[in-house]
């Protein structure tokens, strides 16, 4: 998930970052630190609860290129977001497009997974847990 990533960390860096797809592409999103607390999360769980249904999708987020951007300027400012320059590029927009867009988590929910509830949240939780400071 690289691409979707790197036109929000990169600006948050410093770095110019080009982004290759519409800002209307949509796609589901938790952090590294909400997947780490699924692992904790699941080792934890009482299995009985699964009703022999062992797979689950995990919670998230679903939101578009340009409702992640809006959340880095509201976290971040103006100036980060101008250093995201959109640059389509074909090929990787064909790549996008096969991604998943949204899950049904209710289940999981039901369970005790968490995951944020904004792409705010997840841009803090980058700027807490990786930005280089």
């Amino acid at each position: 998930m690289q691409l979707q990533v790197s036109f929000i960390r990169e600006p948050l860096n410093g770095q110019e970052a080009i982004l290759p797809v519409n800002p209307d592409v949509r796609h589901w999103h938790a952090t590294p630190r909400a997947a780490a607390g699924f692992l904790v999360h699941a080792a934890e769980i009482d299995t009985s609860k699964l009703n022999d249904r062992i797979t689950l999708n995990m919670p998230g987020l679903s939101v578009t290129v340009q409702e992640q951007i809006d959340a880095l300027e509201r976290v971040a400012g103006s100036d980060v977001v101008k250093l995201i320059k959109h640059q389509p590029d074909p090929t990787i927009q064909k790549i996008v497009s096969g991604w998943a867009r949204n899950f049904d988590t209710k289940r999981s929910i039901e369970l005790g997974f968490k995951a944020e509830r904004n792409f705010d949240e997840i841009i803090k939780t980058y700027i807490e847990d990786d930005l280089k400071k």
